[in-house]
């Protein structure tokens, strides 16, 4: 899941940032609207995290923006205006949801969530290959019913690669997807992850590696009949 954070108060915007990455979401952020504005055109974002007094484009123009996109991002108002006409307001420009600050974590990070899930292009919820089956609402996944206990970022790329299949991902869509705008892209972070999430997936193996193109789940025969 991909964010971005759109909030002109550093030292918050950071904590948020810091808290949904803790959370498995890969996250950007931008400390004004010009910035959201710039980052909105050039990648793809399941929700927006926007505050509405923002300087250069302030959120109530940037929100309308977003809504008028046809891949659009779920956009969710946080904001110190929390008034029962500030919501109304908030949700008429286009808002999918609305918070006021203050507000506690765990609720943000539970309605992020369920954002992403409403997304038009959100895909099922438990995704299944080779035995495997992984719930990103519950982040959980199982091998052959057999429970995996893995890191954030081993689920985030099982993901990407179950959401991907059958086709290839690159390290660069890895990192683009599972880390944030500010991964060195010549790091070997994907190639290590990777190696512990195999060792934790078992075998038969069912992650591939193709030089120069990347990584993806392969389809396993299914097991005789009886």
């Amino acid at each position: 899941m991909r964010v971005l954070v759109v909030e002109d108060a550093r030292s918050l915007a950071d904590v948020l940032v810091e808290g949904l990455r803790d959370q498995g979401m890969a996250v950007d952020v931008a400390y004004d609207g010009l910035e959201a504005a710039a980052k909105l055109d050039l990648g793809a974002y399941d929700v927006v995290v926007l505050d509405r007094d923002l300087p250069g484009i302030h959120g109530d123009t940037l929100c309308e923006m977003i809504a008028e996109r046809d891949d659009r991002a779920m956009v969710l108002m946080l904001t110190a205006a929390g008034s029962p006409g500030d919501r109304v307001s908030g949700l008429s420009l286009g808002a999918d949801d609305y918070l006021a600050k203050p507000f506690h974590f765990p609720e943000l990070v539970l309605r992020i969530r369920s954002l992403a899930r409403r997304r038009p292009t959100a895909r099922a919820r438990t995704l299944r290959a080779a035995g495997i089956e992984l719930n990103p609402l519950l982040r959980t996944v199982t091998r052959d019913g057999r429970p995996l206990d893995l890191s954030v970022k081993e689920f985030g790329i099982l993901e990407a690669l179950l959401r991907a299949g059958p086709a290839f991902l690159s390290t660069e869509d890895l990192l683009e997807q599972v880390w944030d705008e500010h991964a060195n892209p010549f790091t070997n972070t994907v190639t290590v992850t990777i190696g512990r999430l195999r060792r934790k997936l078992g075998h038969p193996p069912v992650i591939i590696t193709k030089p120069g193109v990347g990584y993806r789940i392969i389809t396993l025969p299914s097991p005789p009949a009886p």
